[in-house]
């Protein structure tokens, strides 16, 4: 029977076991990454990520003068914890497109929160009472992920990769929960390019971990012009 074993190919073992188990075989990409890949990855990080906020430091300054008056008023940016790379959770940051105190006028409504839970954490824009009109135009435009560039800036995240979620959002992962986490979370990533708020859960999982299974620098850049013909589009864009 072993040498029965090691005469199968590595694939034909993996066939074996899926068949038996019904489980997928999990591969962590993470320690096979080369130096170099991860290498130029950070470097291209860091570069993006300063070039990214200075160039558009003027949009920052104007963006902020929409939070002066009306519904808007209050505070520029929009924390909220998510799960990174390896478990670790940390705040990311974006330009508020909800009114103060969004998640307890949501939650206050039971019957909406249902839904929101319901419809794989969101809300058409029409009916979500949390979105202001500035709102609605920087998630149209995607302008309110640039703040995500202080993020990436600082090592929480990378320009491409798995996008961040909330603590409910793991048990949609459930065994590959672990090689999930195994990616740093982009400020871009294959599911944004492939459909973004089109693609819900349980297909978002398989888009997610076939880039994190197949992630390379080719890959990346790949997606990171991808990403700005979807902005330009509004493709999947909510």
């Amino acid at each position: 029977m072993e040498e029965q074993t090691m005469a199968l190919s590595k694939s034909e073992i993996e066939a074996r076991y899926v068949e038996r188990t019904g489980r997928s075989v999990v591969a962590y990409n993470l320690m096979n990454d080369s130096v170099f890949y991860l290498f130029f990855k950070r470097a291209f990080d860091l570069v993006a990520g300063v070039v990214g906020l200075v160039l558009s430091s003027p949009l920052f300054l104007i963006i902020s003068l929409f939070y002066l008056f009306g519904n808007q008023k209050g505070p520029v940016f929009f924390r909220q914890k998510r799960i990174g790379q390896r478990g670790h959770a940390f705040y990311i940051y974006k330009f508020r497109s909800m009114v103060v105190n969004a998640e307890e006028e949501l939650k206050s409504n039971k019957l909406l929160y249902r839904k929101y839970i319901e419809n794989n954490y969101k809300l058409e824009p029409s009916e979500d009472p949390r979105i202001t009109v500035i709102g609605r135009f920087l998630r149209k435009t995607s302008l309110d992920e640039l703040p995500q560039l202080i993020n990436v800036i600082k090592g929480e995240m990378s320009i491409v990769g798995p996008r961040p979620v909330v603590t409910e959002e793991l048990k949609e992962y459930g065994d590959n929960t672990k090689l999930f986490l195994s990616a740093k979370p982009g400020l871009t990533g294959y599911w944004q390019v492939c459909g973004r708020s089109d693609i819900e859960y349980p297909e978002r999982v398989d888009v997610e971990l076939y880039y994190i299974r197949h992630k390379s620098f080719k890959f990346d850049l790949k997606i990171v012009f991808q990403t700005i013909l979807s902005v330009i589009t509004g493709k999947g864009a909510y």
